[in-house]
């Protein structure tokens, strides 16, 4: 097939952009999900937010580590114009103006945030947007207009292409040190200093590392200490591999910038985020494995793009382990990522793995929640999801295909998550506690509900602590939280589990305990504990499997009933299986009693039949508590 002639192809990409934006400005008039709130919502101001001081055994403190504004790429050419500084009003309880028009405010402020740009061509299209002089007529027509009601598909796929090797990036655009991209650097440093209130609201300076070797997913978010960050951040313009990455923060923590970088989407990577070998293919050694360790303590596992604690294919045992699955690649060919190597319950067996065969474990990490949000905010409640990228998923008609006609391989939308959250277990609400908290993997993810999940492991665990009013304080002195390493012991560990119901949210239907270990050939195996439930439901004897606790949710009209499930869940446990010869991990999982998915809430608005899955159990989901072999 020959390639048209460039008039020609001009001709084409205008009128794709014009009929895109003739088919979206004639649908959202009959999307009612577009239509403005009765309540003047831009009147009401932010809450007030509390400072809960310093607390020796902690508080839980919800955040979200990977929000995008304007100044990302493909956030700008799908519609967006927000800011930075909407980033953080959103995140502390106050209302902002979505792409589409309608206001968007969550129902809860959160206690941290950052904004966590694309490095690559950041701020740049918004520069194009602003620039008189533009080289591309397509461009013209579809980015200056500065209009997000006008769908800038065209430009996007333009951006996207130019994307795919790193002669076609350096092709496309200068390199990443251009006025444009260092004041949107400049920004994003001076905002989140602006709007940081040290014991009430946290921000973090950060941004995405946003590496695509062969359209698979190897994405960062590298995340900084304090206010001293580089002039410019390392992006996969610098280089696609992640060692170089983890090179380039190496000597930035050298010159005083401590940082550490969150894999995300490990799901969408084909196996190659948690691949057992380097990036090139060759043998891990220690050095990589410290090197990894040092730089990436924990990983996002629940967010917009599905999740990565595990797969059907991988954990065939487990019931619950097709939860929110997203697995096609992130490319124009839409093929499947392949499931070993991406996904973090995985990863960590193979680190089991590689322990017991060489001596040291790449894969040591904690686990958080995030959005990857692109339009400024974090949407994670099911019944006020408004959708990732406006163009793709903006509106209830979006999203189900109702208003706005996308091809199948465009409308990915229709099959992402309204999730998640980071939850981190820190002294105080201060760049400090929380970035340490993270370091040392005291983090648990969830897909959205604020359950506060407490998890500790060790020998000398009382089950008589539960009833303890100190029980953390206990707890500590006796054991390690979630995220720490148990001495090498003969005795079994034992593992004390708290989880409260979200306040605003649906009761808890039951607590697992999820072990991995290595057996005496060095091979991996996994096994799901249920360790608690609610309405005194036991395992059946002959399957050892838990009863369902039921379901009250009415699909018609979007609602459930809290008629079943607990408020509070608490378990005790000591591993009957356990051998101190054997290296082990143990993580935590709590459940909910199932809810409406957001598609369920969309179809009420839209009057239509709801889509599969109609109904999902939300979740929580710790970091691990390892155990080292006695020899």
């Amino acid at each position: 097939m020959h390639a048209p002639r460039p008039e020609v192809a001009s001709t084409l990409r205008r009128a794709t952009a014009v009929l895109i934006a003739t088919v979206f400005a004639a649908c959202t008039v009959e999307d009612p999900s577009l239509d403005p709130p009765a309540i003047p919502a831009f009147e009401q101001p932010p809450p007030e937010l509390p400072d809960r001081g310093y607390r020796a055994e902690r508080n839980v403190f919800w955040g979200d580590l990977h929000i995008h504004s304007s100044h990302s790429y493909d956030a700008y050419t799908m519609g967006v114009r927000a800011m930075p500084e909407d980033v953080y009003k959103f995140t502390r309880g106050d209302t902002i103006r979505h792409a589409l028009g309608y206001p968007i405010r969550a129902s809860r402020p959160l206690d941290f945030a950052a904004v966590t740009d694309h490095a690559e061509f950041l701020g740049m299209a918004r520069a194009l947007d602003e620039t008189d002089g533009v080289e591309q007529e397509s461009l013209e027509s579809v980015v200056r207009t500065g209009n997000p009601l006008r769908i800038t598909w065209n430009f996007f796929s333009q951006v996207a292409g130019d994307m795919a090797t790193p002669e076609r990036r350096r092709g496309r655009f200068q390199d990443a040190d251009t006025a444009a991209s260092l004041g949107a650097w400049q920004e994003i440093i001076d905002t989140a200093e602006r709007f940081n209130e040290p014991g009430r609201f946290t921000t973090f300076i950060g941004y995405e590392w946003t590496s695509m070797p062969d359209e698979e997913n190897l994405h960062r978010n590298v995340i900084y200490r304090g206010s001293k960050v580089p002039s410019f951040p390392f992006s996969s313009l610098d280089s696609e591999n992640p060692e170089d990455l983890w090179r380039a923060l190496e000597l930035q923590r050298e010159a005083g910038m401590e940082a550490f970088a969150i894999p995300h989407n490990g799901n969408v990577s084909n196996g190659r985020m948690y691949q057992a070998s380097m990036y090139d293919g060759s043998a891990m050694d220690e050095r990589y494995a410290k090197l990894r360790n040092r730089n990436e303590p924990i990983s996002e596992i629940l967010q917009v793009k599905g999740s990565s604690e595990t797969h059907p294919v991988l954990s065939t045992d487990d019931e619950f382990a097709g939860f929110e699955i997203y697995d096609t690649l992130l490319s124009a060919s839409g093929e499947d990522s392949k499931p070993k190597g991406s996904y973090a319950r995985d990863a960590l067996r193979t680190g089991l793995e590689m322990s017991d065969r060489h001596g040291f474990n790449p894969f040591r990490f904690g686990v958080i929640g995030s959005s990857d949000s692109h339009n400024a905010s974090s949407s994670v409640e099911e019944d006020a999801y408004h959708g990732k990228l406006p163009m793709l998923d903006g509106s209830a008609g979006i999203r189900l295909g109702k208003t706005l006609l996308l091809p199948e391989s465009v409308r990915r939308g229709a099959t992402w998550s309204a999730a998640g959250l980071a939850a981190v277990w820190a002294e105080e609400n201060t760049r400090a506690s929380l970035f340490d908290a993270m370091r040392r993997r005291e983090t648990y993810a969830t897909s959205g509900p604020r359950i506060t999940l407490r998890f500790f492991g060790g020998a000398e665990l009382q089950e008589s602590m539960l009833e303890a009013a100190d029980l953390e304080k206990q707890a500590y002195a006796a054991g390690v939280p979630m995220g720490g390493e148990l001495p090498p012991s003969r005795k079994a560990p034992r593992f004390l589990v708290t989880a409260l119901k979200d306040p605003q949210g649906a009761n808890l239907d039951r607590i697992q305990i999820i072990k991995g270990w290595v057996d005496e050939e060095g091979r991996s195996h996994e096994k799901i504990f249920d360790v608690a439930a609610s309405d005194g439901r036991k395992p059946d004897p002959r399957t050892g499997r838990m009863p369902d606790v039921g379901n009250t949710v009415d699909v018609s009209s979007a609602s459930y009933e809290n008629t079943i499930g607990a408020a509070a869940l608490t378990a005790f446990w000591e591993d009957p299986e356990f051998d101190p010869s054997r290296e082990a991990f143990w993580y935590a999982r709590v459940l909910e009693i199932p809810t409406p998915r957001w598609s369920t809430y969309d179809a009420r608005v839209l009057g239509v039949e709801a889509p599969q899955p109609a109904w999902l159990r939300e979740r929580a989901i710790s970091s691990a508590i390892w155990a080292a072999p006695r020899d």
